[in-house]
């Protein structure tokens, strides 16, 4: 996380309510396209505008270093996420699949794949 955010220091966000963090949003671009990587709020908190603030926040800070269009992926089971996605005006692209390569041998921890 903290070369993610030395690279990409104005675009992630922390949501705070009294002193607890409550959501985040990591963001960054490779200076054409920029990314959501993580998106993240308490289930307590949400429905209360915090999402649709950060989203807004990394939108603006994205545009603010001269890009264009976002990206991001969403679990195809995550019906919540689509549905807030599809709010925020993001579109789905059916044409595109996404692929990913290990690099590392995975672990499964807790029924979790992990990275070691």
């Amino acid at each position: 996380m903290e070369k993610f955010l030395k690279r990409n220091p104005r675009t992630s966000f922390v949501a705070e309510l009294d002193g607890k963090i409550v959501g985040v949003i990591m963001s960054g671009h490779d200076g054409r396209r920029g990314y959501i990587y993580h998106t993240f709020v308490d289930k307590e908190f949400r429905r209360t505008g915090i999402g649709t603030q950060l989203v807004n926040a990394a939108l603006e800070a994205l545009k603010n270093e001269g890009i264009r269009k976002v990206d991001l992926v969403v679990s195809y089971w995550n019906e919540d996420g689509k549905e807030f996605l599809n709010h925020m005006g993001f579109i789905a692209r059916p044409e595109l699949t996404y692929h990913e390569k290990s690099l590392v041998d995975p672990a499964w921890i807790d029924g979790i794949i992990h990275m070691i």
